[in-house]
């Protein structure tokens, strides 16, 4: 009897970060639209396209695709090798509702959920993305220049006097026939 011998593939598999929302109150068919759009695209790349996209379903997208990259991170992938590997959405289960019509009648109304999984894959080489999605940085106070910004603010006599002279001058200057056609007639 000849002796069978069995390869062991060491296959390395890549790192992913997945990310899920479910019971997404949108029909899988539209969420489908945005999902497709993004799929295979370097995450800086997708998620610029979901901030610039029309549609309703971009924004909880985007939502997930910022938490998939926030695991991602936690996971110890290299963002700049990072694309979106698979976006799979699910029907969830459906809210029906009886629409009244008339003649004592009632049509129905479905209104569907989704199930939306995204993982991230780090590919082997390095992608250069086209676009860049900038989040803005809030500005935070300056707590040693407050004394500065309060004077700017306040007015100083001489420009408080400025503004009072000027109101004076227009209220004398007004003539007879101002002052009439101003007045409500009876």
């Amino acid at each position: 009897m000849a002796q069978k011998t069995k390869k062991l593939h060491t296959e390395v598999k890549p790192k992913t970060a997945t990310a899920q929302v479910r019971y997404l109150r949108m029909a899988p068919r539209k969420v489908r639209l945005i999902g497709n759009v993004i799929k295979r695209m370097h995450v800086n790349e997708a998620e610029a396209q979901l901030i610039t996209h029309a549609r309703r379903a971009a924004e909880p997208m985007l939502k997930l695709l910022r938490s998939a990259i926030d695991n991602a991170k936690k996971n110890g992938l290299d963002i700049t090798k990072t694309i979106v590997h698979e976006i799979r959405t699910d029907q969830g289960p459906m809210l029906k509702r009886w629409m009244p019509r008339a003649q004592g009648r009632a049509t129905p109304i479905h209104k569907h959920t989704s199930h939306v999984v995204i993982t991230l894959q780090e590919a082997e080489k390095m992608i250069q993305s086209r676009f860049v999605a900038a989040r803005k940085e809030k500005k935070q106070p300056e707590h040693g220049h407050e004394h500065e910004h309060g004077a700017s603010k306040k007015k100083t006599d001489k420009e408080k006097k400025d503004v009072e002279t000027k109101t004076e001058v227009k209220t004398k200057d007004k003539g007879f026939s101002q002052k009439m056609f101003q007045r409500k007639s009876v």
